[in-house]
């Protein structure tokens, strides 16, 4: 079965849910791939460009039926900080890492990264280990040189 389109949790109706597919965050990034389901459902993704499949969303299949994706947990960093002005200031030093950043509640996740780790520590914020789906931030363009 071929998926024709993927809808966001709050745009799934009331269609048959097939089976579950359950992706790390590099796997639910892609443009053509053979996806298998829990159930055994094979499921074609074809689009013309790639897209970022994230937790919850719903492939839907050419039947009208879909498939949910499920984010695999995966080993992160949680950071948090005493204030607000000191988790933005966390957020710009990964960020000026190009590092995939995923913001919950008062504190943000990355990938599991002992130098980071060890610099978020350094400038006071606090780097706790947990298992949970890994949902980044869309990329922004990326257009410049660092010379």
């Amino acid at each position: 079965m071929r998926a024709i389109k993927v809808l966001a949790p709050e745009q799934r109706d009331s269609a048959p849910v097939a089976d579950r597919v359950v992706l790390d965050a590099n796997e639910r990034h892609r443009r053509r791939i053979v996806l298998v389901g829990e159930k055994g459902t094979k499921v074609l993704l074809d689009f013309e460009k790639p897209v970022t499949l994230r937790d919850g969303d719903g492939l839907v299949l050419e039947d009208g039926s879909l498939v949910i994706v499920i984010g695999r947990a995966e080993l992160l960093i949680e950071v948090s900080a005493q204030t607000p002005l000191d988790l933005v200031r966390l957020a710009w030093h990964i960020g000026n890492r190009h590092t995939d950043i995923q913001f919950v509640g008062n504190a943000f996740r990355i990938r599991c990264d002992r130098v980071l780790e060890e610099m978020v520590k350094g400038l006071g914020g606090v780097a706790k280990p947990v298992e949970a789906p890994f949902d980044s931030e869309p990329a922004a363009p990326h257009n410049h040189h660092h010379g």
